[in-house]
């Protein structure tokens, strides 16, 4: 009765005692989002002034990186939530930048609450079933990350349209829909749950090409003569290189010196003009900019590896395979007389950032 005794005592101390600090340890996980971030050099340096908190930083290029700071905390002496707000204060005071920052218990989360309200904020879900599940609930589908907007049309016909139904659903429904691995995975996100680890990494190697208008530009046709430039000097030096892109991020810079950034992952690793150009055409078709005053506009190539790491789909098509002939003569025409001697008709002059 005694030893009974002892330990319900010690089971009604340990709330009190150490579930404040078990609560600090759980939300550590901080997805900073840097907004009008374009300079590459900066970024770099972002980097670095955070992994003066942690070393476990994992960068997210272009403009947000992910901390896991459950190590730091002791250190620095405070909670998850305030040395976030330290970060967006050195941030500020340093290089004049707005960050908003996400605090919770996994990427997954650190994500979603840094994108739930205005920016220029530090917002921290606490690590607490209802209250995550509430967070969550009324959330639509599209915002869990790996839903894209064929999967969220799916999921909608289904009228698993937001992530609490999802939530609700059955896993044997959602593997039915979905298949088994990415039904499972559906399953765990919408209920909060992410095992992923925050990995430190620099930022994967990028290629950059730019080019300013002599005077704001409204007409559209202007501005993807100017893209087309863009993606025939970007596929020219990745080729160059002996390098491919994994995805491409278009940033159209306005006369109010605001910025719109637009990433989409390529279908395959490639250094292919035809594909780098058509990809570059779909985001600017998606800004709808309505005759904006387009000042400048550059491309980037993301996440470049080495060509001979890269698969390629055969697909058969003459046409394609004739537009890569033509661009490997092209490319033997300008090593031999320069990059000028040959170009695509309808281009613009460019400026390489």
């Amino acid at each position: 009765m005694g030893g009974s005794a002892a330990a319900r005592r010690v089971r009604q101390a340990e709330p009190q005692a150490v579930a404040p600090e078990s609560r600090e340890r759980r939300v550590n996980i901080l997805y900073i989002h840097f907004h009008d971030l374009s300079d590459e050099q900066l970024y770099s340096r972002l980097l670095a002034l955070l992994a003066e908190y942690t070393p476990l930083v994992q960068a997210l290029p272009p403009d947000a990186a992910l901390a896991d700071v459950s190590g730091s905390l002791r250190y620095f002496g405070t909670d998850a939530t305030a040395l976030a707000e330290r970060i967006r204060a050195r941030t500020g005071g340093l290089y004049g930048l707005r960050s908003t920052v996400g605090v919770a218990a996994n990427p997954l989360l650190a994500r979603m609450v840094a994108a739930g309200g205005p920016p220029s904020a530090v917002r921290t879900l606490p690590d607490d079933i209802g209250a995550v599940a509430a967070f969550l609930a009324e959330k639509p589908s599209a915002a869990l990350q790996g839903v894209g907007p064929a999967t969220a049309r799916t999921l909608s016909s289904y009228g698993l349209d937001s992530v609490g139904r999802i939530a609700a659903a059955p896993l044997g429904t959602l593997q039915r829909i979905l298949g088994a691995t990415a039904g499972r995975r559906l399953h765990d996100a919408a209920r909060g749950l992410d095992p992923t680890p925050v990995v430190p990494s620099a930022p994967p190697r990028s290629m950059s090409v730019e080019h300013r208008f002599a005077q704001d530009e409204l007409g559209r046709d202007r501005q993807r003569a100017a893209l087309l430039a863009l993606t025939d000097r970007l596929g020219l030096r990745l080729r160059g290189e002996s390098q491919v892109a994994c995805a491409l991020t278009l940033t159209v810079r306005y006369a109010d010196r605001s910025t719109t950034t637009r990433t989409r992952t390529l279908h395959e690793p490639t250094a292919h003009t035809r594909a780098l150009t058509a990809l570059a055409y779909d985001l600017h078709d998606r800004l709808a900019l309505q005759r904006a005053r387009v000042r400048t506009v550059s491309l980037r190539a993301e996440n470049l590896i080495a060509a001979e790491r890269a698969s390629r789909q055969l697909l058969f098509e003459p046409a394609d395979e004739k537009a890569r002939r033509v661009e490997a003569a092209a490319d033997r025409a300008r090593e031999r007389f320069g990059a000028q001697a040959v170009r695509p008709a309808g281009a613009v002059t460019f400026h390489v950032a």
